[in-house]
Parts: structure tokens; C-alpha cells; sequence
């Protein structure tokens, strides 16, 4: 890449070599790239994924789901290793012709039901379950209101701050500014917003704090894209209460681990089949059987 200034072509050609961090994966087409089926698992819910922010609103729910006692959410979740292009098999493919992570296929149902995008997961267990979605009109809109905000706030942070800011090739100012300023909106948005309720959506703890806490919450935590300190992340002091808040609840902790591949093994659970796997199947605990 130059530091000179771009013009654009008259027709956009594929460059492999221009992609950064991901360009072993990037492409401007679609479909399958290689034929592999999708395991399948012996739960209903069989999820197909990875520990990124988007991958964790859905284990997440699904532990919220199985510790209010609805047996129906157990789920076997399958690890998607989307640096390898795993999410480009045919299989992958079937159940989310975007190639993108996650994607769950209900197998209670006749035929199975897939369900893509991470905000239509959310909504499709809300609704299945009746759980973290309220009854009346306006608190049900309040929170769905919150629930897309997020999918269409997301790509900003991350293909658009994070992308630039930690991954891209070269550092260029002018992206970093202008994504900056969108994402600090962002979070003061938030914060505003929890300085008048005590969850996203109002009173009650709901699908839209399950789908921004992945996001914003780990950026807070200095998690995502290491940027707190740029950020000034704590200077949001309400965003930073319930950050705190959500981080504590068990299923959060739970979900956090399952398809997670890197940071400390205590807390990597690569693919999770039951309930015990939690205690007996994380990277530490793998390590420890192999080492005797």
C-alpha cells in the first residue's frame, strides 16, 4: 500500500494482497469453497460458531435460557475456526449462505430450522422460549429498537474502528479519526441511555443488553481491540456499571468460554457438548489429561 492518495479505478479488480489481517479469506464472491458436511450434535440446538462478539450474544443466551430451567435450549456448540475458512464449507454454507458466524439449526423442529445473523438468533429464542423479550408493546418495541441499533452500530466498531485501528496494514489517520468519533458517539449514547434505566431496554434485563454487552462491554474491558485507554472508555461512568453488572452473571461467564480459542486455557472451552463440559473439557483441564 502507498501513503499517496487514492484514486479508484473505473471497474474494481480483486487485489489478494490488499485484504490486511484477513485477506487469506476476504473475497468479493459467495458460496461454498470446499465440500464438508456439519457435525451434529445430540441436542436440539446445534450451534456453529466462534468466540467473537457475535458468536458469544448467542452462547450467552442459550446459558441464560438453560439457567431458567428450559431444557429445550441445550445445545451442542461446534467451533467455526474462521481464520482456517471453515465457514466456507458446504455444510456452513446450508445453514448460513453468508458465511458468516454464527449460525444455528433447530433440530426440535421438522424439518430443522436455520437460523443466520446474530440479532435473528436472539430474537428466534426470545420468541421460541418466551424469555428476555417483554410482553407489552411498548417495552417489547423499546427493546427490539436496541436489538437492531446494535446490528447496525456493530460494523461501525468493528469493521470500521477495529478494522482500521488494529488490523489494517498501515495506520492512516484519517480513518481512525472518523471512526473514533462514531464509536465515542456510540458510547456516550450508551451511557446516557444508563443513566436513566438500569438495562438498555428499562427495568428488566432483555435480548438487547445480551446483544451489545458482547460488543461494548469487552471493548470497556479493554478486551476488544485493546482501545480503553484511547477511547477513554471509563470515563462512561453508567456504561461502566453495567458492564460490571452483566460481566458477573454466571451464564455470561459461561458463554464467554464456549468456542473461545486463545487467552487463558482455564477459560477456553472449544466446543461444548453438556453442562460438565464447563468443568471437565477446558484447555487447562485438556492440557493436564495429555500431560499425564
Amino acid at each position: 500500500m502507498s501513503n499517496q492518495t487514492y484514486t479508484p479505478p473505473k471497474v474494481w479488480q480483486w487485489d489478494k494482497d490488499s485484504g490486511g489481517a484477513f485477506a487469506s479469506i476476504n473475497r468479493p464472491v459467495a458460496g461454498a469453497t470446499h465440500d464438508k458436511a456439519l457435525p451434529v450434535g445430540q441436542h436440539p440446538m446445534q450451534l456453529y460458531s466462534l468466540a467473537t462478539p457475535n458468536g458469544i450474544k448467542v452462547t450467552v443466551m442459550l446459558e441464560e435460557l438453560l439457567a431458567l430451567g428450559f431444557e429445550g435450549a441445550e445445545y451442542d456448540a461446534h467451533l467455526i475456526r474462521i481464520n482456517e475458512g471453515e465457514q466456507f464449507s458446504s455444510g456452513f454454507v446450508q445453514a448460513n449462505p453468508n458465511s458468516k458466524i454464527p449460525a444455528l439449526v433447530d433440530h426440535s423442529t421438522t424439518p430443522p430450522i436455520r437460523v443466520f445473523e446474530s440479532g435473528s438468533i436472539l430474537l428466534y429464542l426470545a420468541e421460541k422460549f418466551n424469555a428476555f423479550l417483554p410482553h407489552t408493546p411498548e417495552q417489547r418495541t423499546e427493546t427490539l429498537n436496541w436489538l437492531f441499533w446494535q446490528m447496525g452500530a456493530a460494523p461501525y466498531l468493528g469493521g470500521g474502528f477495529g478494522h482500521f485501528y488494529v488490523y489494517a496494514p498501515e495506520k492512516y489517520e484519517y480513518p481512525i479519526n472518523r471512526f473514533t468519533m462514531e464509536v465515542k458517539r456510540q458510547l456516550d449514547l450508551l451511557d446516557q441511555q444508563l443513566a436513566k434505566h438500569p438495562y438498555i431496554a428499562g427495568r428488566n434485563y432483555t435480548i438487547a443488553d445480551i446483544a451489545i454487552w458482547p460488543w461494548y462491554g469487552t471493548l470497556v474491558l479493554n478486551e476488544g481491540y485493546g482501545a480503553a485507554e484511547f477511547l477513554d472508555a471509563q470515563s462512561y461512568k453508567n456504561l461502566n456499571r453495567w458492564v460490571a453488572e452483566i460481566a458477573e452473571r454466571p451464564a455470561v461467564k459461561r458463554g464467554r468460554m464456549v468456542n473461545r480459542v486463545w487467552g487463558e486455557p482455564a477459560g477456553q472451552l472449544h466446543e461444548r457438548h453438556n453442562a460438565s463440559d464447563f468443568e471437565e473439557k477446558t484447555e487447562d483441564k485438556v492440557a493436564g489429561k495429555a500431560a499425564d
